[in-house]
């Protein structure tokens, strides 16, 4: 098998393409022929020792992938060589071989592609229980999105659609802007890099204006740094604001805000969810598998690269530049 290994901390041009012997899959577990991974900002940090999942090295980073079973191991009967599934798997991904838990793959529908299914579950899953769980996004209500034009960010536009909502998609530039209409977006905006305060108030009025009088229901933050207290000022009473990421900086907040609009700040954790509650996690994949087949989502692809050049797209990623998602692909 071949593997796309970090063996040093630092940025993609430390990974290294290493020759391995193929893994056997141990009790409870199989053995996957991958054929795509998905790409994620978590796997440029990873790589950096800067996320809080830090694996021996030597690891391969990728989160996600979506292959077929070649084998399985003792105890798995859920499973049979030549199923196609899913898994989410936090590092390992971006190699032609894994083995994963049995718990942890989704078999995924026939005519599913390998390459969507394997840009499917994380940044789908993120924002399905970001905005069904934790905002409980209700049909008419607004919903800003930071950072929109992104993986996570774009599949929040397409399920804020699904659920009624009106959507402002919030990205740096006009291109991003563009991408963002394409897929659904009823308003778009674009944020100055780095605002200072003139520029801070400056975003919170364009928000106000394009929400109307009410504000914004929802903020969907996968953006953080000073970006927060603008979307936070522009909030509608009672309202979410949702902490999904913050490659912009971890933002300081003033609370005072929370009190005067009533709202709530919202943690997203996906990942910690779907271990502790399984059964919700399970219902959320059901809701997406089905909003797949109805053609009201489906992973908006702008690149795909092959294993040896993983590290240029680790590299688009790092530098967002990514349009919705990008996909490593084994040949």
């Amino acid at each position: 098998m071949k593997a796309m290994l970090s063996t040093a901390v630092g940025g993609p041009e430390t990974l290294e393409l290493t020759e391995l012997p193929d893994p056997v899959p141990g009790k409870g577990e199989l053995l996957l022929r991958v054929h795509a991974a998905g790409v994620n900002f978590p796997d440029t940090l990873m790589i950096r020792d800067l996320y809080q999942m830090k694996p021996p090295r030597p690891f391969a980073p990728g989160g996600e992938i979506a292959g077929e079973v070649l084998a399985v191991g003792e105890g798995v009967s859920a499973y049979a060589p030549g199923d196609r599934v899913l898994a989410l798997t936090g590092h390992g991904g971006f190699a032609t071989h894994l083995t994963v838990k049995a718990n942890v793959a989704v078999k995924i529908p026939d005519a599913m592609p390998y390459e969507d299914a394997a840009c499917f579950i994380f940044t789908y899953g993120t924002s399905h229980h970001a905005l069904k769980d934790r905002a409980a996004l209700q049909p008419g209500e607004t919903l800003l999105i930071l950072g929109a034009a992104g993986g996570v960010g774009a599949a929040a536009i397409e399920l804020g659609k699904a659920a009624g909502a009106r959507v402002i998609a919030a990205v740096s530039s006009q291109e991003k802007a563009e991408f963002c209409r394409q897929i659904g977006a009823d308003e778009t905006l674009i944020y100055p890099r780095e605002p200072d305060r003139d520029g801070q108030k400056a975003l919170s009025a364009e928000i106000k204006k394009l929400a109307g009088g009410n504000g914004v229901d929802v903020v969907y933050d996968a953006v953080g740094g000073a970006y927060a207290e603008p979307c936070l000022r522009a909030m509608a009473w009672k309202g979410r604001y949702l902490v999904v990421g913050f490659p912009a900086g971890i933002p300081n907040i003033p609370l005072n805000l929370t009190l005067l609009k009533g709202c709530q700040i919202v943690g997203v954790f996906w990942g910690a969810s779907v271990f502790r509650d399984p059964k919700g996690h399970a219902e959320n994949m059901t809701d997406l598998f089905r909003l797949y087949a109805e053609g009201r989502i489906k992973p908006r692809i702008s690149a795909r690269f092959p294993l040896e050049q993983a590290a240029e797209a680790l590299e688009m990623m790092q530098d967002r530049r990514v349009l919705g998602k990008v996909v490593i692909t084994m040949g």
